[in-house]
């Protein structure tokens, strides 16, 4: 978005397109040199952390035309880790080289600004998520936000398969995994969704969105008393 296509070809000449990789390997670990960006091609990735009790506490997940890495670039160290969650395929970006390219490519510049903002953004909404949401307004707003997300790459915002599981889902949310397993079963018998494993149809949108809005609404009645 944004670049001629010649700037594209110059960002093209520097990116390395890595062999396959399966679920379990790591693009980086927590601690490691800062070295390049990671754009995701295909599959998926999640991002974590030690948590307190010793186990992992998910920070997110990245799907097909998402960047990670970004986090790293103050400190020139990884604040996290990345595993890949199933057969991905990742471009990397090595920093440096982007660095200098940007300098030459004003609107390659301005994209990295966009990006910046849209993880700020991210954030600020995971913030809000966890701070201020019950549980089935986090499960709902965690499909709702996936779901964008795949329309966004061009893939069906209705349709899609659930790379990660119900525990790392249940992390990612600050949900116990019996809270997450009980809601899906309650959205299903409900006729919002469909679950099949790892499957999922979300078959009435607007619904779901009416679960976000209800919180809203509850929020504007008590500003107003």
């Amino acid at each position: 978005m944004g670049l001629e296509q010649e700037d594209v070809e110059k960002l093209d000449q520097i990116v390395r397109r890595n062999r396959p990789l399966h679920r379990g390997d790591h693009l980086f670990r927590e601690g490691s040199p800062f070295q390049a960006l990671y754009i995701v091609k295909t599959g998926s990735v999640k991002t974590y952390a030690p948590s307190e009790e010793g186990g992992e506490q998910v920070l997110g997940f990245h799907l097909p035309g998402e960047l990670i890495g970004l986090d790293a670039i103050e400190n020139e160290r990884h604040n996290c880790s990345a595993k890949v969650l199933e057969t991905s395929a990742v471009c990397e970006i090595p920093f440096g080289e982007f660095e200098e390219l940007s300098t030459r490519i004003p609107s390659l510049q301005h994209q990295m600004y966009r990006l910046l903002s849209r993880e700020i953004g991210h954030d600020e909404e995971m913030l809000t998520l966890l701070g201020k949401k019950n549980a089935e307004e986090r499960l709902a707003a965690f499909l709702l936000s996936l779901s964008k997300r795949f329309k966004r790459r061009g893939f069906s915002p209705s349709d899609f398969y659930l790379s990660m599981s119900r525990h790392e889902i249940g992390s990612y949310l600050g949900l116990a995994v019996e809270t997450v397993s009980r809601l899906f079963t309650r959205f299903q018998e409900e006729g919002l969704l469909k679950v099949e494993r790892k499957h999922i149809q979300l078959l009435d949108i607007d619904r779901l969105r009416g679960i976000l809005d209800r919180d809203a609404n509850r929020g504007s009645r008590r500003q107003s008393t």
